[in-house]
C-alpha cells in the first residue's frame, strides 16, 4: 500500500474522503467549512452533529498545532437536508509541512463531494476604525506567501475567487458587514509597522497566516469559495499595544456566539 509520502495529492485526498465517509457514516458531503480562530462555535449552530472524527485518523490530516483549533473533522446535518463537513484541523504554512499539507483539507473536502468551501480565520485589521471582534467578508485576497498550491501548467482563473453570489447571501444575513481584501503572509511572526504600511498601500484590509492558499486550491478543485475574517486586533503600527496570540484567542472567545449565529444562518441558505 502507498504511503502519504508517495501518493499524489489527488490520491491522498481520495483516501481521506473514503475514510471520512467510513468513519462518519455519511457517504457524501455538500459544504465544507474550515473554522479559524473565533469561529469554532459555529459548528454547533449549523445543524445536528452526526459524527466527530479525530483528524489524525484520516489520511493526510494531523492534530492542529495551533491553540484554538480543535483537531477534529465533524459531519453535520443541516436543516435544509445537506451535510456539512467542518474541518477543525488546519495546517498552516509556517508549520513546515509544505503547501500540499496546507491545502489537503480543501482537496479532501472536494473529493468528499463538497461543492462549496467556507474559509474563516482570525486576522489583524489594516483599516483605522476597524473594531476588534467584528467580522469582515473577504472580497478578494493578496497572496504574499510566494508559493501556490497549483502544480504544473494549470492556469487557474481567480477572477471571481470569493464568489459574489455567496457574498450576497452574507450581506442579506448581515447588512452593513465590513468587506475587504485579505492578505496572507507566511508567519508565524507578526508583521512590522513598516510591513503593515506597505500592505495598506497595496490594497490590503486585513492580514493573517491562512486562507489564501486554501482558496486557490478550492477554486482549482471546482468549488465555490466564501471567506470570512474575524478582526481579532488592529495590526502593528495601528494598535498601540504589542501583538500577542493570547489576544487573538480572547477576541475569538468573546465573539464566538455572535459569529456562530451569523455563519449558521448563512450556511442554512447555501
Amino acid at each position: 500500500m502507498s504511503t502519504a509520502e508517495t501518493r499524489t495529492p489527488s490520491e491522498l485526498a481520495r483516501a481521506a474522503a473514503d475514510a471520512i465517509a467510513e468513519l462518519s457514516g455519511v457517504e457524501r458531503h455538500d459544504i465544507a467549512l474550515t473554522l479559524g480562530s473565533g469561529w469554532g462555535k459555529a459548528a454547533g449552530l449549523i445543524g445536528e452533529t452526526v459524527a466527530e472524527v479525530p483528524a489524525d485518523r484520516v489520511p493526510g490530516f494531523r492534530q492542529s498545532a495551533v491553540v484554538g483549533h480543535p483537531g477534529t473533522l465533524t459531519s453535520i446535518r443541516i436543516p435544509n437536508g445537506k451535510h456539512a463537513l467542518v474541518i477543525g484541523s488546519r495546517t498552516h504554512l509556517y508549520e513546515g509541512h509544505g503547501v500540499r499539507a496546507v491545502v489537503h483539507g480543501v482537496r479532501a473536502a472536494a473529493a468528499a463531494g463538497c461543492e462549496t468551501m467556507v474559509l474563516t480565520n482570525g486576522a489583524g485589521g489594516l483599516k483605522p476604525g476597524m473594531v476588534a471582534g467584528e467580522p469582515m467578508l473577504i472580497s478578494d485576497h493578496l497572496n504574499l506567501t510566494a508559493v501556490s498550491p497549483v502544480e504544473g501548467a494549470n492556469f487557474v482563473d481567480l477572477t471571481d475567487l470569493y464568489a459574489e453570489r455567496l457574498r450576497a447571501i452574507v450581506r442579506e444575513v448581515s447588512p452593513g458587514i465590513e468587506e475587504g481584501v485579505y492578505t496572507q503572509l507566511p508567519g508565524p511572526h507578526y508583521e512590522t509597522p513598516a510591513e503593515i504600511g506597505y500592505l495598506q498601500t497595496i490594497g490590503g484590509h486585513a492580514v493573517g497566516m491562512s486562507t489564501a492558499l486554501e482558496a486557490i486550491a478550492a477554486r482549482e478543485a471546482g468549488m465555490a469559495v466564501l471567506g470570512l475574517s474575524l478582526i481579532t486586533n488592529l495590526a502593528a503600527g495601528i494598535q498601540e499595544t504589542p501583538l500577542n496570540h493570547a489576544e487573538v484567542i480572547e477576541a475569538g472567545r468573546q465573539a464566538e456566539a455572535r459569529l456562530g449565529a451569523l455563519l449558521g444562518e448563512v450556511v442554512g441558505r447555501l
